[in-house]
């Protein structure tokens, strides 16, 4: 068999592991291993010798250190109940409004997402906090449901964002122009999804009633609440990429922030703290697992020729660089029905990167071409969570209002996936809106 046949054979195995729910890290480390014995005829010293080799890369690079930091920032953010003065701010300015305590509850996970990182935990800790004055204030199940499961997504589309972070370790990017690329599509998708909103509620008057409207001395004393919130947001970010600190420093000052504010603002304590170190610890290690998983797979993939001779057949294909990236944004789609968002990045990035990377996209250079597409590749796996029938977001929310019927959930978010797909099309055909503010400071 020829490499590439061997690269594309181990892929489809690969992919029948995964159906049958063998951890996306343990199944790309045997693809990988296969990969290797394969090419080399069963001699096992190369796969020895590339473990050994991979294990110490991944685990001794520096920057991976940010995804532990990233992770504490947002567990103490969890733990420490700062999702609530978010919340009550942005209730206190848009409450009154009909459909606003929804549209409070977006622009909440929006400043969430700002210090936390992780969609799930974005869903499932504003999903505890907003759900109840929804529903006390009589919205209906499939706004409040579908509201919450489509505003969770910001938590990774907003930075900082871990699977940002992994692209960036995969493609050799920097992390600080890729956290800036994400602000304006991260901002457009919450104001998308309040239009949504506002628009659900005008054709449907009854499903999300307004709110009381609170004075200008609550709405000043919920902004003086959320301010070091934002604070930290602008530490980490502005500092990154200001070049105040390098990602690991400007992590570590937010995580210590969060932490700060968790115990002063938040009354976390002691089991605060524990469950924090410990759901920081299992997620990192879960982390962990996966990119060693796609290192071995990745290189298995390499010496098989298969990411290379992949983008060559593209190239020389002569079909339309729109039509190929259109194509990657579908696959990211289908994909997303059926796997989680970090395992699509890891998966998918060493094939589809460099057939990115060798087609031409309205002239852009490659640095501008490498950013653009981690923001949308990022923007199609943040559909995953909510894309029915296997969203995680969706499951999140499901089990926080039991009393609402998982196809109404499922229905609620459609508007919401209507206005994902309008954005990621405008993003498509007008790169600039995500490499704007990384060439104003350029």
């Amino acid at each position: 068999m020829s490499g590439m046949a061997i690269g594309l054979t181990i892929f489809a195995c690969l992919m029948f592991l995964l159906v049958f729910r063998i951890h996306v890290g343990i199944g790309m480390f045997f693809a990988g291993s296969a990969a290797f014995l394969a090419m080399n005829h069963g001699d096992f010293n190369a796969l020895l010798f590339t473990l050994n080799n991979v294990a110490y890369a991944r685990l001794s690079n520096y920057d991976l250190a940010v995804i532990p930091l990233f992770m504490l920032m947002g567990q103490f953010a969890t733990n420490g109940g700062l999702s609530k003065s978010l919340f009550r701010c942005a209730a206190a300015f848009i409450g009154h409004f009909r459909g606003g305590l929804a549209m409070a509850a977006t622009g909440a996970c929006a400043g969430f997402g700002a210090i936390c990182g992780s969609s799930l935990a974005t869903a499932a800790t504003m999903g505890q906090v907003a759900l109840p004055e929804l529903r006390a204030h009589g919205y209906s199940g499939r706004l409040a449901t579908g509201t919450l499961a489509a505003a969770g997504t910001l938590g990774i589309l907003i930075p900082p964002s871990v699977p940002l972070v992994i692209y960036a370790v995969l493609t050799q990017e920097s992390i600080g122009k890729l956290f800036v690329a994400a602000v304006i599509p991260g901002l457009i998708a919450t104001l998308g999804y309040m239009v949504v909103i506002r628009l659900f509620v005008t054709l449907n008057p009854g499903s999300g009633p307004a709110g009381e409207r609170a004075n200008w001395s609550q709405r000043l004393a919920s902004v003086v609440e959320v301010l070091p919130v934002v604070g930290v947001f602008l530490v980490v970010i502005v500092g990154i990429y200001g070049g105040w600190a390098n990602p690991t420093e400007a992590a570590s000052i937010g995580a210590a922030a969060c932490g700060v504010l968790a115990v002063l603002r938040g009354g976390m304590r002691w089991p605060g703290l524990r469950a924090s170190i410990i759901g920081t610890a299992h997620a990192t290690a879960m982390i962990y697992m996966v990119l060693l998983g796609a290192d071995v797979l990745n290189a298995g993939l390499a010496i098989t020729q298969l990411p290379g001779e992949l983008a060559n057949w593209v190239k020389g294909s002569g079909l339309a660089p729109l039509v190929v990236m259109a194509t990657i944004l579908v696959i990211y789609i289908l994909l997303g029905c059926v796997m989680d968002s970090l395992a699509m990045i890891l998966l998918t990035i060493p094939i589809f990167y460099p057939v990115v990377m060798g087609l031409d996209f309205f002239g852009m250079p490659p640095v501008d071409k490498s950013i653009w597409f981690g923001i949308l590749a990022l923007m199609v796996v943040e559909i995953g969570l909510v894309h029915p029938p296997l969203g995680m977001n969706l499951f999140i929310i499901q089990k926080l209002a039991k009393d609402t019927p998982y196809i109404e959930t499922a229905k609620g978010v459609m508007p919401f996936l209507a206005s994902d797909l309008m954005r990621i099309v405008l993003l498509l055909l007008v790169p600039g809106i995500s490499l704007w503010l990384v060439h104003l400071n350029a």
